[in-house]
């Protein structure tokens, strides 16, 4: 029901949702750029657990949670994706160490995008010195995704001087936008309301790992409780 109200909202087209409108949420607005979002919530999250013993409950339950999570976030995958994800290689390839502070573990990387203060909903394209969640936006107008990709072209090639200027004002590229139809397939399986909810629950779980490993969670109570304080009642 959430995602039709979503739906008659804010459906820019029939294809794809437009960023920061009303979702039927009071106070949520569409998210912008869902699927790296949560790609990168969920691989943060996983990164922290492992600092918790393996025999952990809250380290076992989370990590199969944001697993299963992350495993539906990653298998549904924009249109343009493998070209895109082309062009993003061949620009990191051209200067690695430039995009290194954005290489996660798994090989992957984690890019950004800001607000510059104007009305494009896509913002700011990422100028290698700040990372923030967000990295996705509606999609381009095919006169808009031309010049991107000569953009990207032609950040890839150095200078005739050898001078490092022109690399330095090399732009990353945003990944593609989901379609209506995909986020609703992601909201479907997950089963936790609209993909704005989930965003605001892994942020939450991203906050709380770092509060449960300075507690300590997993280690004996100082103070054992008293016998039958944890049972729960039980049907006559």
């Amino acid at each position: 029901m959430r995602s039709t109200i979503r739906l008659l909202a804010n459906v820019k087209s029939a294809r794809y949702l437009e960023p920061f409108a009303p979702t039927g949420l009071t106070g949520l607005t569409t998210h912008p750029s869902p699927r790296p979002t949560l790609i990168y919530l969920y691989t943060a999250t996983l990164q922290k657990l492992k600092a918790f013993p393996e025999s952990s409950v809250y380290r076992q339950s989370t990590e199969a949670l944001t697993r299963q999570r992350l495993q539906i976030i990653e298998s549904t995958k924009p249109p343009g994706f493998e070209a895109w994800l082309e062009r993003v290689k061949k620009t990191v390839g051209a200067e690695p160490e430039r995009f290194a502070s954005l290489r996660r573990a798994d090989g992957s990387y984690a890019a950004s995008q800001r607000d510059d203060g104007t009305d494009n909903p896509r913002g700011e394209e990422w100028d290698g010195e700040a990372m923030e969640a967000t990295s996705e936006g509606p999609a381009r107008t095919p006169e808009q995704e031309a010049q991107w990709e000569q953009a990207i072209e032609d950040g890839t090639k150095t200078d005739s001087k050898g001078s490092d200027f022109y690399l330095e004002q090399m732009k990353w590229e945003n990944e593609p936008a989901l379609e209506a139809d995909q986020v609703a397939d992601i909201e479907k399986q997950i089963g936790a309301g609209l993909i704005e909810e989930v965003i605001q629950v892994a942020e939450g779980e991203l906050s709380l790992v770092d509060e449960m490993h300075k507690s300590q969670a997993w280690e004996e109570l100082e103070e054992k409780p008293v016998p039958g304080q944890w049972t729960y009642f039980e049907r006559s």
